[in-house]
């Protein structure tokens, strides 16, 4: 599949000529993200807030305690969404009315289950801490049984999804064009600054590669 099927779910409506559908766009935006924000109802309440996840194919992976009530509220229902965005740039226009942001969303929809094959919970575990850092699951020591246990690990199978993407200049009005105001973009891009070790880790321990890589390549 090349693209998501386009329904009353997912279709985007309002700036659709910015809309994609396409798989590949949309998991490239997800890949470049480590916090998804989650809706989900509890007590007749409408709450949102944000996740690291994992992703591995068309499958996200969330974890929390076996108590966490977002987790337990999916699972009740058995689907849920999760929207992921970045902000690329300010878009500073002559007039308050054109001022934007360029950015990349994508807003995900499928079913929610609790994994509870040992085999496949551990994997659904090493995909998140992998999506956090490459490298970093074999650089820490393996769970034990009692954290195993307590911890939750749901499952979302990307049923549809749509994305939404603004990379593009200032929008002003011609006759705004020759005024006396500066327009143009603010770009604004995530970093990684250099690691800096635990209080507790002894002296003269080198930085692992893995956390190294990432470093450089985040920078």
């Amino acid at each position: 599949m090349s693209e998501y099927q386009k329904s009353k779910l997912n279709r985007v409506k309002r700036g659709a000529n910015r809309a994609t559908y396409d798989v590949e766009k949309i998991n490239n935006i997800l890949d470049a993200g480590f916090i998804g924000y989650v809706s989900y109802n509890f007590q007749g309440k409408a709450i949102s807030i944000p996740m690291a996840y994992g992703r591995n194919g068309n499958k996200i992976y969330l974890h929390g305690s076996q108590a966490n009530r977002m987790l337990t509220a999916l699972l009740d229902v058995k689907e849920m969404s999760m929207t992921v965005m970045h902000l690329d740039a300010l878009v500073l226009a002559r007039s308050g009315f054109h001022h934007s942001v360029n950015y990349r969303s994508a807003t995900l929809f499928g079913k929610a289950k609790n994994v509870e094959d040992t085999t496949e919970k551990m994997a659904g575990l090493k995909c998140f801490m992998e999506h956090m850092m490459p490298g970093r699951w074999d650089g820490v020591r393996e769970m034990n049984e009692e954290e195993f246990d307590r911890t939750l690990v749901v499952e979302m199978e990307i049923e549809t999804a749509s994305a939404k993407i603004r990379d593009v200049g200032v929008s002003d009005e011609p006759e705004d064009i020759g005024l006396p105001i500066w327009a143009g973009l603010m770009p604004l891009k995530q970093v990684a600054k250099y690691p800096i070790a635990d209080k507790d880790v002894s002296k003269g321990m080198e930085i692992p590669k893995h956390v190294l890589d990432y470093y450089n390549k985040n920078k």
